[in-house]
């Protein structure tokens, strides 16, 4: 009993503390005059910081579900208020802003090329390689992740490990609404080059996408690899193969083609998970 109670009583104390935290986060959401207290302001400052190490984070897989935690959506909106513009100069660059941005990559071995920016409140683990691009705060990059040249992981996105963003993707962000989604790209996806994923949108687990396939929350996603065409909305299935698509719409001025993303088939165990891009693409005679 001694030792359980050992073993116990710091979880107690987390527990508590945490929601003590988060009481007090949704109290000065509610009322803003609170910012202006010395701990509200600093319990805000805590809870960056705890997302900035990875510590907490905006959503978390839990029994299969993804669990977003609005709470702390709020403690990254009420980080700007309580923050103040400064200028922050790196070499010849200088920025104006109220985010500072990450430091010590080195030390947390984290692979960085110039220009690459993320910002403060993001976490970023080891083994993530960063070619010039962008990364938002309350953004959370696994390892073992490439972001490519000029793409863009916005505010609370979620994104896994060994997952492939190549040049060009823009993965949407979102604070408010809070009670929306952010996107998830599960561990080992490959998203092709000028992918746009945005409005709360998951890919699955070792699922690849196309060149320029656009994905928004309502963007029917057609399964065409039976007899009958499937559709639905808002997930990429795991091991999905996915190119971009269009269908007919009926509008008053007439009949348009309307953008769509088709899953045209499976990635197969076969493939590299490191080449599977350019490989389950050329399977079905589709560029990269």
């Amino acid at each position: 009993n001694y030792n359980l109670k050992i073993y116990y009583l710091p979880c107690i104390f987390e527990k508590k503390k945490k929601k003590k935290v988060k009481e007090i986060i949704e109290k000065a959401w509610e009322n803003r005059s609170l910012l202006e207290n010395i701990e509200t302001v600093q319990v805000v400052r805590d809870v960056i910081k705890k997302l900035d190490n990875g510590e907490i984070r905006i959503a978390k897989k839990l029994d299969g579900n993804w669990v977003v935690n609005e709470w702390i959506k709020k403690a990254v909106v009420l980080y700007f208020p309580i923050q103040k513009m400064k200028t922050v100069e790196a070499g010849p660059m200088e920025f104006h802003d109220k985010i500072p941005l990450k430091k010590n990559y080195s030390a947390k071995k984290i692979r960085v090329v110039p220009h690459a920016v993320a910002r403060y409140g993001s976490f970023i683990n080891k083994g993530v390689i960063l070619m010039p691009s962008y990364i938002n705060i309350g953004a959370y990059v696994d390892s073992g992740t490439m972001v490519d040249t000029w793409a863009t992981v916005g505010s609370c996105a979620q994104v896994g490990k060994n997952v492939h963003l190549s040049g060009g993707v823009g993965v949407g962000g979102v604070l408010e609404p809070l009670q929306a989604s952010p996107v998830i790209i599960e561990d080992n996806a490959f998203i092709g080059s000028r992918c746009i994923i945005v409005e709360g949108v998951r890919i699955g687990e070792e699922a690849v996408l196309g060149a320029n396939v656009v994905l928004t929350g309502s963007t029917k996603i057609i399964d065409v690899t039976g007899e009958k065409a499937i559709e639905s909305k808002g997930f990429i299935p795991p091991r999905s193969v996915v190119i971009p698509g269009s269908y007919p719409k009926k509008f008053q001025s007439g009949d348009f083609n309307v953008p769509c993303a088709l899953i045209i088939g499976q990635r197969k165990e076969s493939t590299n998970k490191k080449t599977s891009l350019n490989n389950a693409l050329r399977e079905y005679d589709i560029s990269v």
